[in-house]
């Protein structure tokens, strides 16, 4: 099947440094690199960016943590602790239009490369770090995970059943949400550049990235008071019955249904009464109203309930949204990987990496002009060391050997 997909230019030209490892970082960085811009990732020489090994990954292959968060970027390798590897950095920095960073607070400042530094040798560089806490937070100096920043970014306290304890939601929101927001202001510093010739540094907290992701908290909380309470499946901005996961035929983990009836809608009440079989409910005053539904709310999901339990979620989700009414299957990883329409669509694709053979991964999901990103395999550690030596800082084959052989490459 040919790919629905071709490579962007949207950034061509564009020079990125990555040092970032795990999967905030790379997020950013990917998603710059989908867009056209050459990213070079810069790793040790040794075991390279943690990411390569964690989940299951070894020295001889990859993990998919790894080739699913460094698609479409170079990989070359330099030891930043020795003298030359030092120089080395500062001579691609030069060249550099970005270099993004997520090390530990205050790990790339020790080796000699924070802003003050980096910004003496390139001016017109955008420096782009991503950090668990932010400057002048009391927790500035933590470490943190993408479990870490939902806790203490209000992400779990929203999430789970009303009455059950704090849940983590399955998306990586501190990772990857923090760093798609980096992205987005990467590429506003970037066309800035281009008004002003000025470079900027810029920093994002994880912690910090939750709350843009829990803001119709703080609006419902700014009405009604705080804290916001868990909502379970409904809305924290507050219920209108039926909203919520409706039980299945099948009776699988995952055979559910979303319905969701809109307060600003109130046909999509009367167009469910109609498709479940109750019109006689349509104008009675026991439920005619939402607040009326919310005093009755069970009764109101076990009537939807009997109905759905009748149906598969998929055929629920076609006859409740051929009605006009907001409704979602429950689909797994699996359903998702499996359904043809999100390759065909280049919304999935599919990479043949040296070592890890065919593997099936999510894509760049906008489309530009029609068409998606290409997605290429994400490299081998230091498979580009020599192309980009010899591209950014012109050095011959004699000067790349030399450095190989003193183990600062």
């Amino acid at each position: 099947m040919a790919v629905n997909a071709k490579p962007l230019g949207c950034l061509n030209g564009v020079r990125v440094l990555d040092l970032s490892q795990f999967e905030a970082g790379p997020t950013c960085t990917e998603a710059l690199a989908w867009l056209g811009a050459e990213v070079v990732k810069v790793e040790n020489p040794k075991l390279g960016d943690p990411g390569r090994a964690a989940v299951f990954g070894s020295p001889e292959k990859d993990s998919f943590y790894f080739l699913i968060f460094n698609a479409n970027k170079k990989s070359i390798t330099i030891d930043l602790k020795a003298p030359e590897g030092k120089k080395l950095l500062r001579e691609l920095v030069a060249k550099a239009d970005v270099m993004v960073e997520n090390f530990a607070p205050g790990a790339i400042e020790r080796l000699g490369f924070g802003y003050d530094e980096i910004s003496k040798i390139n001016p017109g560089i955008i420096y782009a770090q991503v950090k668990g806490f932010g400057t002048g937070s009391p927790y500035e100096k933590n470490l943190a995970f993408d479990m870490i920043a939902q806790a203490c970014g209000g992400v779990m306290s929203i999430s789970g059943e009303r009455d059950g304890r704090p849940v983590k939601p399955g998306p990586t929101l501190g990772d990857t949400g923090t760093g798609m927001l980096l992205a987005i202001s990467v590429l506003g510093a970037l066309f800035e550049k281009q008004r002003t010739g000025k470079g900027q540094r810029l920093q994002v907290a994880m912690q910090d990235a939750m709350l843009h992701y829990i803001r119709l908290a703080f609006a419902t909380q700014a009405r009604i008071g705080g804290p916001i309470k868990r909502a379970g499946a409904q809305t924290i901005s507050g219920g209108n019955p039926p909203c919520g996961i409706y039980p299945c035929k099948g009776g699988g983990p995952n055979n559910y249904v979303y319905i969701f009836t809109s307060r600003a809608n109130p046909e999509h009440w009367k167009r469910l009464l109609q498709l479940i079989g109750r019109p006689d409910l349509i104008d009675d005053a026991r439920y005619a109203t939402p607040q009326a539904r919310i005093e009755r709310e069970a009764e109101v999901d076990a009537m939807i309930s009997e109905w759905t339990m009748k149906h598969t979620k998929h055929e629920a989700m076609e006859l409740v949204g051929g009605a006009g009414i907001p409704a979602g299957a429950v689909l797994d990883t699996q359903e998702l990987a499996d359904d043809p329409t999100f390759e065909q669509r280049g919304i999935m694709q599919t990479i043949e990496h040296p070592k890890s053979g065919s593997f099936k991964m999510p894509a760049w999901p906008v489309r530009h002009n029609g068409q998606p990103p290409e997605v290429k395999p994400s490299p081998l550690l230091g498979e580009h060391t020599d192309d980009v030596l010899k591209a950014w800082l012109s050095m011959s084959e004699r000067d790349v050997a030399a450095l190989k052989s003193g183990g600062v490459v």
